[in-house]
């Protein structure tokens, strides 16, 4: 009994400390300001916006509800002690709430200017062929499963087949409260090694491919970046993606070129070739703004404009499926030989784990 009490009491503790740090008048004081947007006429003119603020205000009433919730349990457990026979189902809700918490304690992590935002995640595939495509596709496969656990919406941007099998690149975006926050630590490079099912003689094969991620910005988040008319190249071509005829015989797809940078980007899976340029603006802008985040960091070298935030050489993580299984995080050493599970989109341990490092 005394023990759980003192888990309780903990519980408690840490309760305190992340509703502090989460700032709940804050929250409440936002939602109302968001809910009055959502009252005015005009306010579904741009649905793209209003779909944004839409989603935030589910995202932030959930988060409050969470905290209430929680503050109502522990309060009920209190009460429930003085009863030694309930003592079984107060260690169940002891375990519940300690999750609970553990999930909340996870969002005083995610202090960065655009945690809170939407994520626009690209992978590409690297060296190693077919196989390499293939990985792409695993990697896509997983973090698309992840998003699905965490109960986040996903849209393909901009892809493009492998040859033979698999994906050269896809980038695709997440919509979910905090994605980019959990999801920034995943940029670098992902290394696969495994018996290639590509190959005749089953040969033991290394294959690369690099993740970004970038937060979902609009023109307004960032003021300080300029991006003049002049700068950027516009090249509109027909979609080799999915969409229906109007997208695959007529010129949607848009590719901007930033001259100054060098920065390419591309948009494609939209109806309308202004849909996808609004798209591929955004797409830019991250990037550009991902440079600037670069060149404040000064312990790192001066990039010069070039757009290195995931290169080819931050290797992050290694899976490995032959000739034993184990997939191992090489910046916190976490390391699981359950490898179906994590390329099923259990990631939990990894993230967390990188979010401790980032802070």
């Amino acid at each position: 009994m005394q023990e759980v009490k003192d888990k309780i009491q903990e519980l408690i503790s840490s309760f305190e400390s992340i509703k502090g740090s989460l700032d709940g008048e804050k929250q409440k004081t936002e939602l109302i300001g968001l809910e009055a947007q959502a009252f005015e006429p005009d306010f579904w003119q741009d649905q793209a916006n209003a779909r944004g603020i839409m989603q935030k205000i589910g995202d932030i009433r959930k988060e409050i509800e969470t905290i209430e919730s929680i503050d109502k349990s522990l309060s009920g457990l209190v009460d429930l002690l003085e009863d030694e026979s309930l003592l079984p189902e107060v260690e169940k809700e002891v375990s519940r709430i300690g999750k609970e918490i553990k999930t909340l304690k996870l969002k005083t992590y995610l202090s960065g200017e655009y945690d809170a935002r939407n994520a626009v995640m690209t992978i590409h595939a690297g060296q190693g062929g077919t196989e390499a495509m293939d990985w792409s596709s695993m990697l896509f496969r997983m973090y698309s499963r992840y998003c699905e656990r965490k109960v986040w919406g996903t849209e393909v941007i901009d892809q493009a087949a492998g040859e033979e099998a698999g994906l050269k690149s896809i980038t695709f975006k997440v919509s979910g409260n905090y994605a980019y926050g959990y999801l920034k630590g995943e940029s670098g490079t992902h290394r696969l090694v495994r018996q290639s099912p590509f190959n005749a003689d089953n040969l033991r094969q290394t294959s690369f491919a690099m993740v970004e991620v970038l937060p979902e910005l609009e023109e307004k988040d960032s003021p300080d970046i300029e991006i003049k008319d002049e700068d950027v190249e516009v090249q509109f071509y027909r979609s080799g993606g999915h969409g229906g005829q109007n997208v695959n015989k007529v010129s949607t797809a848009v590719r901007l070129k930033h001259i100054p940078t060098g920065i390419t980007v591309t948009a494609q899976t939209e109806r309308f070739q202004e849909a996808n340029r609004k798209i591929a603006m955004g797409l830019l802008r991250a990037k550009l703004w991902i440079v600037e985040q670069e060149r404040a960091k000064k312990e790192k070298k001066d990039i010069q404009g070039e757009y290195k935030p995931a290169s080819w050489g931050t290797q992050i993580r290694s899976y490995v499926l032959h000739p034993y299984k184990m997939i191992k995080d090489l910046r916190t050493d976490v390391e699981t030989g359950n490898t179906d599970a994590t390329l099923d989109g259990d990631l939990d341990e990894f993230i967390e784990e990188e979010l401790k490092l980032l802070i």
